[in-house]
């Protein structure tokens, strides 16, 4: 099948628990809301055994890490991160107009840089200081450690939540440049609708919560603190010592 039937056919698998508002039910930590969605992966090899084997595990950091490592634990399969960066509109730094990710990788949301008023100055400015950071970033966390390759694999993107899904994107993208033979896009938590504009990002798509009213990710977790690059570690470190 064609790169674009096999999109077309895009089977989407969402289990999602629908979520009547902000502060319901929300998870204690980014490690519980792994284990949540450690749980649905439980779900899916019950149902099917070996659907995801051979897998390997990817998180984007900082706090989809801690998130992947509860994933990577249920699986058995090794963990790495997939590094991609916000390309954030100048003006108002939290709102993504694209990402960059590795390899050259690029999503970019033209419709909002034009609504935004960004120029192509400010635009190549912004990339130069994300390319800096992932340069940064890929030499911090990966250091002499060999990456776990995703070729002839399934490789499961995990992030803490979904918000516009231009990182979540990029991350799939970069998956799919390195040989990816499926994607599996997850996270906690997402806007209710999410599958309809995520679906062409991955085979496959879990998350544990739907939300109707959502604000932001950080709504959904009593502890939302700023995952640190220690902290990244920390879980890369557990998961190559359990996988020898």
């Amino acid at each position: 099948m064609s790169r674009t039937g096999a999109r077309r056919s895009v089977e989407v698998m969402a289990r999602s628990f629908e979520d009547p508002g902000p502060g319901g039910g929300v998870f204690a930590d980014r490690a519980e809301a792994g284990r949540r969605l450690a749980g649905l992966f439980a779900e899916r090899c019950a149902e099917r055994p070996g659907r995801y084997e051979p897998a390997a595990v990817f998180g984007l950091p900082r706090g989809g890490v801690p998130v992947a490592g509860e994933v990577a634990r249920e699986l058995g399969a090794p963990l790495d991160v997939i590094l991609v960066r916000k390309l954030g509109v100048p003006a108002q730094p939290e709102l993504a107009m694209g990402a960059l990710g590795e390899g050259g990788v690029e999503v970019l949301d033209r419709d909002l840089v034009e609504r935004a008023g960004v120029s192509e100055r400010q635009l190549d400015a912004v990339r130069a200081q994300e390319h800096a950071e992932l340069d940064r970033r890929v030499a911090r966390y990966r250091g002499g450690r060999p990456r776990v390759e995703p070729g002839g694999r399934t490789a499961v993107v995990v992030d803490d939540g979904i918000a516009t899904g231009a990182t979540a994107r990029a991350a799939c993208r970069v998956a799919r440049a390195q040989g990816a033979r499926r994607v599996v896009l997850a996270v906690p938590v997402a806007p209710r609708g999410w599958r309809d504009w995520m679906a062409d990002a991955a085979d496959e798509l879990e998350c544990v919560r739907e939300a109707g009213d959502f604000f932001g990710i950080g709504q959904f977790y009593a502890d939302f603190h700023q995952t640190s690059d220690a902290e990244v570690l920390v879980c890369l470190a557990a998961a190559d010592r359990r996988s020898r």
